[in-house]
């Protein structure tokens, strides 16, 4: 008797025979993975071709000396779109992936010492806010209320819903002007609480997903919402075992996953996309490509412009990006048990700071940290008695001009002393590992457009139609997830990518048998 998994694939295996379209994925980040599975089991014959030495894009892990790091995302914030991938293949998430909950889900450390503990308990988060400013109390139910809102609207209704038309964005309008997206989210956090700590610890979210809280729309409230609706989690064994996981799905449904395998150009003819060249020069054939790469790298070095009527090499550099990143992965040969798995460690400036990132391009003197140490959770992420760190810093992107060949030593320095005078004392003596990210590493090994941690920025007016659409608007037969797409960034934003990509995919029996 097969297995309920078995069967699953035989039955895709089965539709492949009859159909058999050919469907090729860049990437093997979150969006693609997700977005592979979504094929597959629509009856697709997947392959996945992935730049790098392993799978996961910014999901990519480093192992060093006994010590894990997770390169970028290190959270589940929305289980069940995980449970909708495993069961697509008959399969159960949860017999394969052992989720944690975090509490508190991150400690925001301002820079006068003080702290708020951010986490699922609503007592405890009323506490925190009297605690700071009770005077805020009730603006912070407001601001539940109005997350709340922004949830139900901006995520479970349109965030999984491709914006492919004017029509599309005509039907959303009106969810838009309730939610009165053209506020800032800092505005709107701040029509609510008065005081500046509070207006932080509730606007900071948008930076996880590339966004200034001073520019992007307010519907990114949602983010507080999501938190505590779903939770935050840890995969135990790092992010690394998710991507692990997921390609364990594709592969038992027949999928095909390719190593260094970069691609160099899109092979398109009369307009549509006919499948890939490899940078060693190897032709592949599809019937349709989809993308989990970085949208501005995409349309300006694998299309060409011959075909790009929208995206256009001038479109292209107009945009708004996000901030670049610096990450800083380093080891200790013994324990910092006062420190949670996840801390924001705030310098002393907040929209200044931002000001110098996202506009005038800046590298600053001062900084903002994210400090994750998943041995807080999970000690097999470590040796026995030492502790596994990143440091994340929001800098700009390449756009700055900063010769990052020069500065990365002397910024993570900086770093260094920081963490060091505030919350990991003695670092320099306990270092065991140590090794730095920069903007450039995003441009050249993850060909990041700008060098940019997070695609374009999600202003208003670069987000659901604005945004790069998950089917092409230049070249039939080319779809997008990921980041750089509707959504947008986040791992539940780019998973989400391939739930839109499904609505505006080709039915696979309109392809002829290869």
């Amino acid at each position: 008797m097969l297995m309920k998994s078995d069967a699953a694939a035989t039955g895709a295996a089965g539709k492949q025979d009859r159909v058999a379209p050919v469907a090729l994925v860049v990437g093997s980040g979150f969006g693609g993975m997700a977005a592979a599975i979504r094929l597959a089991a629509k009856g697709y014959r997947v392959t996945i071709l992935e730049k790098l030495d392993a799978p996961g894009g910014r999901a990519y892990v480093h192992r060093r000396e006994g010590h894990v790091f997770d390169a970028g995302p290190t959270i589940v914030t929305v289980p069940y779109l995980f449970d909708e991938l495993w069961a697509l293949a008959g399969r159960k998430f949860s017999d394969d992936i052992e989720l944690k909950s975090l509490d508190p889900f991150y400690r925001i450390r301002f820079d006068d010492g003080d702290h708020f503990d951010y986490s699922g308990d609503p007592a405890r988060m009323r506490a925190e806010v009297r605690r700071i400013c009770p005077s805020d109390a009730e603006g912070f139910e407001r601001f539940m209320r109005e997350a709340d809102q922004c949830y139900e609207l901006g995520f479970r209704t349109l965030g999984d819903k491709a914006f492919d038309t004017i029509g599309d964005l005509i039907k959303a309008a009106p969810l838009i002007v309730k939610l009165r997206g053209w506020r800032s989210l800092h505005q709107m956090v701040s029509s609510h609480l008065k005081h500046p700590k509070l207006r932080i610890a509730m606007s900071l979210q948008s930076l996880l997903i590339g966004g200034n809280p001073f520019s992007v729309t307010s519907m990114y409230a949602l983010v507080n919402a999501l938190e505590r609706q779903w939770g935050v989690h840890w995969a135990m064994g790092g992010t690394g075992e998710l991507i692990r996981g997921l390609v364990d799905v594709f592969e038992g449904m027949g999928g095909t996953l390719r190593l260094k395998s970069e691609v160099s150009r899109i092979e398109i003819d009369n307009g549509v996309a006919t499948g890939v060249t490899l940078a060693d020069g190897e032709r592949i054939a599809a019937d349709i490509v989809v993308c989990n790469g970085d949208t501005g790298h995409v349309y300006k070095h694998l299309v060409d412009a011959r075909w790009r009527k929208h995206w256009t090499d001038q479109r292209i550099e107009r945009g708004h990006y996000s901030m670049g990143l610096f990450v800083w992965y380093f080891g200790t040969d013994r324990r910092y048990e006062d420190v949670p798995h996840h801390m924001m460690v705030l310098g002393p400036r907040y929209r200044e700071l931002l000001q110098d990132i996202f506009k005038r391009k800046k590298l600053a003197g001062d900084f903002s940290i994210y400090l994750h140490r998943p041995t807080a959770t999970d000690p097999s992420m470590a040796p026995e008695g030492c502790d596994t760190f990143y440091a994340l810093m929001p800098v700009p992107h390449l756009d700055s001009g900063t010769d990052w060949e020069t500065q990365a030593e002397p910024y993570r320095q900086s770093v260094q002393e920081a963490l060091e005078r505030t919350v990991l004392p003695g670092l320099g003596q306990h270092l065991r590992v140590s090794f730095c990210t920069t903007p450039l590493d995003f441009k050249h090994r993850l060909l990041s457009y700008k060098g940019a941690g997070f695609g374009l920025e999600p202003l208003l007016l670069q987000s659901a139609y604005f945004r790069p659409h998950n089917r092409s608007e230049d070249v039939k037969n080319l779809f997008m997830v990921g980041a750089s797409t509707h959504p947008g960034a986040g791992v539940p934003g780019v998973i989400m990518s391939a739930k839109a990509l499904e609505s505006v995919l080709p039915d696979p029996a309109t392809f002829g048998r290869r």
